[in-house]
């Protein structure tokens, strides 16, 4: 457990520096989230590091329980008017280890997918520890959609990571690094031809969710 908010908290802070000499236009840059730009991707994981269980059941039941107007909610309540207070937000509360009562694994799945969904489009690049992507990535291959995982997505295929020891499921394979099959299981469009395989159209054919 510890292990894992370490990697997050490293995450965070990476991310903080890598966005502290932004220049103000490209915070409206498209993220990897469709209907979001990168601000409110920062915002989203303002929100998500202030999560408390008690809170994200508070706040669930105010959404009626629809996960896409809970995260929108979130957003609105963190993104401030000028992108470098959310950042200082973020930084403010990048320490925290309060979650939403899920898996831990999930803190994972936020730092490193929600990290490319900001970082891709501002052509930033960040090598991401491996055997913590391995982790994040069986989780998604075993939580549904509906969850925000990939369960579904990877139905039918067997995943073979070329640079983690890990290979999940039956079926037409799709082989690539494991941060690139992270991505395509997390529903986010993945770079021409990392990902090879009789499998790669049906595990990209969607396009881009939140998770």
């Amino acid at each position: 457990m510890n292990e894992i908010w370490s990697v997050v908290h490293i995450e965070r802070e990476a991310l903080i520096q890598d966005l502290e000499t932004l220049p103000p236009q490209r915070w409206a840059t498209p993220s990897l989230c469709p209907g979001w730009d990168v601000h409110d991707v920062l915002a989203h994981l303002v929100d998500d590091a202030k999560t408390t269980r008690l809170g994200f059941l508070r706040h669930l039941i105010a959404a009626r329980f629809d996960f896409d107007r809970l995260n929108a909610a979130g957003v609105t309540r963190e993104r401030a008017d000028d992108p470098h207070r959310t950042l200082a937000e973020f930084g403010a509360v990048s320490t925290r280890t309060t979650s939403a009562p899920a898996a831990l694994a999930t803190r994972l799945v936020e730092a490193f997918v929600h990290g490319e969904d900001i970082r891709r489009p501002l052509d930033i690049r960040r090598d991401y520890p491996t055997v913590h992507i391995a982790t994040a990535l069986r989780y998604q291959l075993n939580t549904g959609v509906g969850l925000g995982g990939g369960k579904e997505r990877a139905q039918g295929l067997r995943l073979v990571a070329t640079d983690a020891d890990i290979s999940a499921g039956t079926g037409p394979e799709v082989r690539g690094p494991a941060l690139e099959l992270l991505l395509a299981v997390s529903g986010r469009p993945v770079s021409a031809n990392v990902l090879t395989g009789p499998g790669v159209t049906t595990l990209t054919r969607e396009g881009g969710h939140r998770a």
